[in-house]
């Protein structure tokens, strides 16, 4: 390869190849109507899927919290 080639086009996008490879298989990933374009079944069970991530969170919350007191009034730690 001479000095005189690249690869790719001066703009540094990689020419027309890896523009087209980009655009139609590795593209930015779209996030419009993610949950509003699935069926209802589906929305229905992302939601209740967050919820009891949401719901485990709030318990592992209270338990360290819970914790924490027991250590403070001079319990062993342990609920």
């Amino acid at each position: 390869m001479s000095d005189d080639e690249q690869v790719g086009d001066a703009s540094g996008k990689g020419g027309r190849l890896l523009g087209w490879v980009f655009r139609n298989l590795a593209g930015p990933s779209q996030v419009q109507g993610a949950v509003q374009g699935g069926s209802r079944l589906a929305r229905e069970a992302w939601k209740q899927d967050l919820e009891r991530r949401k719901q485990w969170s709030r318990e592992q919350r209270e338990l360290k919290r819970a914790r924490r007191e027991a250590r403070r009034s001079g319990g062993d730690g342990q609920p």
